[in-house]
């Protein structure tokens, strides 16, 4: 798994740009959870779909980023969660055991 950090807000910027041409997926984590931690390892088993980026955020140390993807995309927060963003809008959304690798590439 090649993730990319979101590590600033005006990565979501660059993300919207980039879902207009590929869909882009963002991972949400948190550092202090173990069922965060149980999905990120589950992803990181799995192998990616090709030309699909996938970003990944520690909300923990960037929680105004997540706010931020939670007021953007209006959706709840939730952690962990992962979001598909199409055409800069959030196509999907999965929480804590429903993340799996398989959903995400029907999705995509």
């Amino acid at each position: 798994m090649n993730w990319i950090e979101l590590t600033d807000e005006q990565q979501l910027q660059q993300i919207n740009e980039l879902s207009t041409k590929e869909p882009v997926v963002i991972f949400k984590h948190s550092t202090r959870c173990s069922i965060s931690s149980m999905a990120k390892s589950r992803l990181e088993r799995e192998k990616a779909p090709e030309n699909t980026p996938f970003y990944y955020l520690d909300l923990i140390k960037y929680r105004n980023i997540s706010n931020k993807i939670a007021a953007d995309y209006s959706v709840h927060h939730e952690s962990p969660q992962i979001l598909l963003i199409k055409n800069g809008e959030c196509v999907y959304e999965e929480t804590h055991n429903g993340i799996n690798m398989k959903d995400i590439a029907e999705q995509l």
